[in-house]
């Protein structure tokens, strides 16, 4: 902690030997729809010296601040005529040092660039965890954690390259979209392999590879259909940052001066961002306070900050060709401040899709934070940001398929869940899961039961959202948080590294088997049902812990029912006549068995297990 903020330091004379060190972001593009750029030059005691411009292109603002190591160029790159221009710094007539800045031709398909809707299957992978495509760069020499497989919470080697080599296997599955964790650089001396305390926004850890590699995947995912999802933290950086070890000015983070270094740890409770009762002293530790010493908690109201994350994240989309963002942790950051960026990053892309971590338990808190928002409306706040993850149904699925019916307990608390859907509103476009890279493990939880894993998978498949599904649960993957921690639901899948003893992207074993042939089946057949994608929902109340919705538009129908009981049920479809009025049959579009649909018949479905019927 000693090292973690360094004294803001006053120079009084100025260096001779003034050097440019950092230019961010080091190149740029003409065309865009904002056309105002902010460069930051870093050196020691540049804003002592002279900045110009060559060929002519003019500085419309330039602004200092306490630490005179840093300069911040606005330019218009409208006005720029040239692809390139050098930074001059003198020294009164002499030119001491240039950095050649460059403005690329952008691809005039990019505004327009595809992002992630209901039509995609979203799938997480931890890239140090899923395979090794390159051992050579397992670890670097200018990089402090080295690789140590052996330790659980150490690196683990795998990288962008093992990721590429196994796009067949991502495609196979039915996926159709990518959320890596953070991948750019977190030079932190220990547990790295997570990614979220990054210490070079602009650039890929070398332990995964390279910005070319990164671009690579995402142009590969792209020729398939397919599109890449940048896992974003506006929250905070990692205390090993080099603008946090040279801080640009004092408000660059949140101060604490009761706490050592700056730091005081948040108190976790976000519901204070709409708490009409709430202390200020407990919101500003919510927004303001760090998620570990480890962690400086970034000042989204600081101009310059709110500037340098919207432009890293334009770089990152226009560079990479990207199809989307996670962002981590979203109602930690100032509310306001982040409005401005998502709308920032919209309007110059119209059809990119961000989706926030909106952990809360409430869908009224949840939905406050999607962009038009009626909650939000009440309280005279609109978010502009365009997805959000559903929290509450993935906190009330564990218990649901584990508790017996009662008026309160079973499949009644996913119809609870549902229930709530007014609030939205955008309601295709929520993230729905069973479980991330934070959760325990959903088959860990269920003990390896197949069927538990496939009413869960048959349930965020087929309602509305976009589902999401985390790397390795397709075979089966366990993982006990409270007994092995975070190290423990992030294990090495199978077949990723040299050596394994078994090789899940090739062939499954007989318990993997009924987890993965399930999810091909049913996630491939979701890719062309329109009807999933941007039909409605009915749903009737359930009886005996059998849940009964459908899924319609003016061509087409879908029942799914889920029976989580330990036996055999046996429907009445007079019940469901408002539905099935002039339908004849119904197809399992796992079996491919068809059902003869009556009124006046009955309909049984096996214990612990679901149908999805196409209905005719």
């Amino acid at each position: 902690m000693k090292n973690l903020i360094l004294t803001l330091s006053l120079f009084v004379s100025v260096s001779l030997f003034s050097q440019i060190q950092k230019v961010e972001p080091s190149f740029w593009w003409k065309g865009m729809k904002n056309p105002e750029l902010q460069i930051l030059v870093y050196g020691k005691n540049i804003a002592h010296q002279q900045i110009e411009l060559s060929n002519g292109v003019q500085i419309k603002d330039i602004k200092k601040v306490e630490n005179p190591n840093y300069v911040f160029i606005t330019i218009n790159t409208d006005e720029i005529n040239v692809s390139k221009f050098k930074i001059n710094l003198k020294d009164g007539k002499k030119l001491v040092n240039s950095y050649e800045y460059e403005l690329k031709v952008r691809n005039p398909n990019s505004a327009n660039r595809e992002s992630y809707t209901s039509k995609d299957v979203m799938y997480l992978i931890m890239p140090d965890r899923f395979a090794n495509g390159n051992p050579a760069n397992d670890s670097s020499k200018n990089l402090i954690e080295k690789s140590d497989r052996s330790n659980p919470n150490g690196r683990h080697g795998g990288d962008l390259r093992g990721i590429i080599n196994n796009l067949d296997y991502i495609e196979d599955l039915g996926a159709t979209a990518v959320w890596l964790t953070p991948v750019c650089e977190d030079n932190e001396p220990r547990t790295t392999y997570h990614g979220y305390a990054q210490t070079d926004l602009y650039k890929i850890d070398e332990r995964y590879g390279t910005n070319e590699e990164y671009r690579e995947l995402s142009q590969k995912l792209n020729q398939r259909g397919m599109k890449l999802v940048m896992d974003y933290v506006t929250n905070h950086w990692g205390a090993s940052h080099w603008m946090i070890r040279d801080l640009p000015e004092k408000s660059w983070i949140h101060w604490f001066d009761q706490g050592e270094n700056g730091f005081m740890r948040s108190n976790y409770k976000t519901t204070s961002q709409m708490d009409p009762n709430a202390s200020a002293i407990d919101r500003k530790l919510a927004l303001d306070g760090w998620f570990d010493s480890s962690m400086p908690d970034m000042n989204q109201k600081n101009p310059l900050v709110l500037k340098y994350l919207t432009q890293n994240a334009i770089w990152w989309i226009e560079y990479a060709e990207l199809g989307g963002f996670r962002v981590d942790t979203y109602p930690y950051n100032d509310k306001e401040a982040m409005a401005k960026w998502a709308k920032s990053i919209t309007d110059e892309y119209p059809n990119f899709n961000i989706v926030g971590e909106t952990w809360m338990y409430s869908a009224a808190d949840i939905s406050f934070w999607q962009k038009n928002s009626k909650v939000g409306e009440i309280l005279n706040y609109n978010s502009n940001l365009p997805s959000v993850m559903d929290f509450t149904l993935f906190s009330e699925m564990p218990k649901a398929f584990s508790e017996t019916d009662s008026w309160d307990k079973g499949l009644i608390r996913l119809y609870n869940v549902f229930t709530q859907d007014y609030l939205y509103p955008d309601l295709k476009n929520m993230l729905v899961f069973f479980e991330n890279h934070d959760t325990e493990r959903w088959n860990e939880i269920f003990n390896s039961d197949p069927k538990t894993y496939q009413l869960a998978l048959t349930l965020i498949a087929t309602t509305r959202g976009i589902p999401q599904i985390y790397y390795g649960t397709e075979i089966g993957m366990r993982g006990s948080k409270p007994k092995g921690g975070d190290a423990d639901i992030r294990r090495d899948f199978p077949g990723g590294w040299k050596g394994d003893s078994q090789n899940a992207f090739v062939s499954r074993t007989d318990e993997q088997k009924p987890f993965y042939d399930f999810t091909s089946k049913l996630l491939k057949w979701r890719k062309g049902k329109d009807v999933i994608h941007n039909g409605k929902m009915m749903h009737f109340i359930p009886e005996n812990n059998v849940y009964v919705y459908f899924r319609y538009h003016n061509s087409e129908k879908v029942m799914v029912v889920l029976n989580s009981n330990e036996k055999d049920q046996t429907l009445d479809l007079n019940r469901f006549s408002e539905m099935l009025q002039g339908v004849s049959t119904g197809k399992d579009v796992i079996t491919n068995k068809e059902f003869s649909i009556n009124l006046q018949n009955k309909l049984t479905v096996g214990a612990k297990s679901s149908l999805i019927l196409e209905l005719r």
